[in-house]
C-alpha cells in the first residue's frame, strides 16, 4: 500500500467561487473537527497517563527508600518521619504543578485547533462571534 497520508484524495477548495457543494464543505468541516477532537483527546490521555505513572513511580521510590532507611536504623526515626512528610508535601506540590501544566497544554492545543480551523475555513477572527 503506497498511500500518502499528507496528500488529500480530493482537493479542498475554500474560495468564494468554489465548486464544492455545501454538503461537501460540511463533510470536510465535520471530518476536520473529528480529527482535531481525536488529537486533543489523545494528547490529554497520554499526558494524564504519563503524569499518573510518574507520580506512582516517585511515591514508590520514596516508600522503598523510607523502608530501607528505617531497616538500617542509621537515622533518628522522628527525623526520618519529618523528612518523609516534607518529601510528600513537595511531591504533592510538584504533582499539582504538573497537573496544571497538562491542563494549560490542553487549553493551548484546543485554542490552536480552533485557530487552525478558522484559518482552514477562512473565517475572519474579527467577525467570528465569541462564545
Amino acid at each position: 500500500m503506497t498511500s500518502d497520508f499528507n496528500t488529500p484524495q480530493t482537493p479542498v477548495v475554500l474560495d468564494d467561487d468554489s465548486s464544492a457543494t455545501p454538503a461537501e464543505l460540511a463533510e470536510v468541516k465535520n471530518e476536520t473537527q473529528a480529527l482535531i477532537e481525536a488529537i486533543r483527546a489523545k494528547a490529554q490521555v497520554e499526558a494524564q497517563q504519563a503524569g499518573e505513572f510518574t507520580r506512582e513511580a516517585y511515591l514508590s521510590a520514596v516508600r522503598r527508600t523510607r523502608e530501607t532507611v528505617e531497616q538500617t536504623k542509621l537515622f533518628d526515626p522522628d527525623k526520618i518521619e519529618e523528612s518523609i512528610n516534607t518529601i510528600h508535601k513537595e511531591a504533592e506540590k510538584n504533582w499539582q504543578t504538573i497537573a496544571q501544566e497538562v491542563q494549560d497544554f490542553g487549553d493551548r492545543l484546543t485554542e490552536a485547533a480552533k485557530t487552525a480551523w478558522d484559518i482552514l475555513m477562512g473565517h475572519d477572527k474579527d467577525t467570528t462571534p465569541k462564545n
